[in-house]
């Protein structure tokens, strides 16, 4: 992939059909013995980044997690936070997320505000992200936390017009998730309607559990697939190489 910093190499991704691959990693599931086993399968996998976050993160390992994993694995380590607390210098850049589907203010402006003084201190790489929570089938720990409730999945005009307020507003990247564990993924069609609608990379994830899948969410329109739980549960996931 292009060099440059990491909302370039996504946009060159973008511009060029390239498909972008994020392993995303909750330092709360993470079994510190199985560290180096968990490194050994991202490094053999087709990941082009790493996302770290979760919606609690109540364990105290980030910086130690984040240069952990840099000692065996020269992916870019982005942030992907659900409180202000869950900053890591040691990361390479962070998703400065907007939670645009729901009207709770802490997670329309008010975190934001507490992170903005750490951020500036940092040498992170801050993207603002639109992040969107599509309603997957139940209750996930993104809505739980944040007390939102998820856009309908079958209002693709609601959600092409929220995407496309977060663009106006000036976000770089759009995240459609349908949350950790999710029943369904979110919907194709929506996928596809978003990213005809809008002109910035878009993210995906959420609800997406085989090879498939990721497959499915880049030709309707992903820009960047993000696969969390099915590699949690399973590090071999990426064992059969993508078709």
């Amino acid at each position: 992939m292009e060099k440059g910093t990491i909302y370039q190499q996504i946009q060159v991704a973008k511009a060029t059909n390239q498909q972008i691959l994020a392993i995303l990693l909750d330092p709360d599931k993470i079994v510190w013995e199985q560290i180096p086993d968990l490194i050994d399968k991202i490094n053999q996998s087709p990941a082009t980044h790493i996302f770290i976050g979760g919606s609690l993160v109540e364990s105290r390992i980030l910086d130690d997690l984040i240069i952990r994993i840099k000692q065996n694995c020269i992916l870019p380590i982005v942030l992907f936070p659900g409180h202000p607390s869950q900053i890591s210098n040691h990361a390479d850049g962070i998703l400065f997320l907007s939670l645009l589907s729901g009207r709770n203010p802490d997670y329309l402006i008010e975190h934001q505000v507490k992170a903005a003084p750490i951020l500036k201190q940092s040498q992170l790489e801050i993207i603002p992200t639109a992040y969107l929570l599509i309603e997957s089938g139940g209750e996930t720990a993104v809505e739980r936390i944040s007390k939102t409730t998820p856009l309908d999945r079958n209002d693709f005009d609601l959600v092409m017009a929220t995407a496309l307020a977060g663009e106006m507003l000036g976000n770089k990247l759009i995240y459609l998730e349908a949350g950790s564990g999710a029943q369904k993924a979110v919907p194709l069609e929506m996928i596809q309607f978003v990213s005809q609608n809008t002109t910035i990379p878009l993210i995906v994830g959420g609800g997406i559990v085989d090879l498939q899948g990721i497959q499915n969410a880049y030709q309707s329109g992903a820009d960047v697939v993000v696969i969390g739980t099915a590699f949690e549960n399973d590090i071999n996931f990426f064992n059969s190489p993508i078709k």
